[in-house]
């Protein structure tokens, strides 16, 4: 098992024409707690797609659970994700389903089979999220927390090595906020990897992990 999940040298990342980000070296290790800090726009929501190869690396070396970054094929692209768990701002959840078959949809588009393992893995997970009791709901009939948390269930489906959260708490209250980032540090200290994007400075300090600043186009590790 890897230790070393991403490694980016020297890498440029580009949105359209223009250079969002230049000379970005970083590496993050299993099991990390990584908080991305900076203003909108700064890069944040763009380096994360390369990640997941929503954006293409085009200069410098970028490896991401082994996968090269600047040469994967497409038709790799889907295992890859199978690895990461990517948990949206504005959810995405599959708004006429409810909360099982939103999960069983996952299950179902990553190859799973056995419909007894399936309903099994999916009530396990809901539990963990603390959403076992809201299985036969639509998004819609659910707080925005709780929305959360099915998300999080959601990138939890296939056993991921990292998480992926672009602002989880951006929508929510306070208290709501911090139900959810309780949440995701269990997760992290069960050995998963979780990157997270937040415009909120407490998070850090609640919950220990490393600070990159992105601004005037540079990733920097600060203290």
């Amino acid at each position: 098992m890897i230790n070393e999940l991403i490694q980016y040298k020297d890498v440029a990342i580009h949105q359209a024409d223009q250079i969002v980000l230049h000379d970005v070296n970083v590496k993050v290790e299993r099991g990390e707690m990584i908080y991305l800090l900076g203003k909108v726009g700064s890069g944040k929501s763009t380096f994360m797609k390369t990640i997941y190869g929503a954006l293409p690396i085009q200069s410098g070396d970028a490896s991401v659970l082994e996968y090269d970054m600047k040469h994967i094929r497409r038709r790799q692209l889907p295992y890859l994700r199978r690895r990461l768990g990517i948990i949206f701002q504005d959810y995405k959840l599959l708004t006429d389903r409810t909360v099982r078959e939103n999960l069983l949809f996952v299950l179902r588009a990553t190859g799973w089979k056995d419909k007894n393992l399936m309903e099994q893995h999916v009530r396990e997970v809901l539990e963990q999220v603390g959403m076992e009791t809201k299985s036969y709901k639509k998004p819609y009939e659910l707080s925005g927390g709780e929305q959360q948390r099915v998300v999080i269930a959601r990138a939890l489906m296939n056993s991921p090595e990292m998480i992926l959260a672009d602002e989880p708490t951006g929508n929510l209250d306070a208290e709501t906020g911090q139900e959810i980032m309780e949440l995701l540090y269990s997760i992290c200290k069960a050995g998963i990897t979780v990157l997270m994007s937040t415009h909120n400075r407490l998070w850090p300090e609640l919950y220990p992990g490393r600070k990159w600043l992105f601004e005037n186009g540079e990733i920097k590790d600060v203290d």
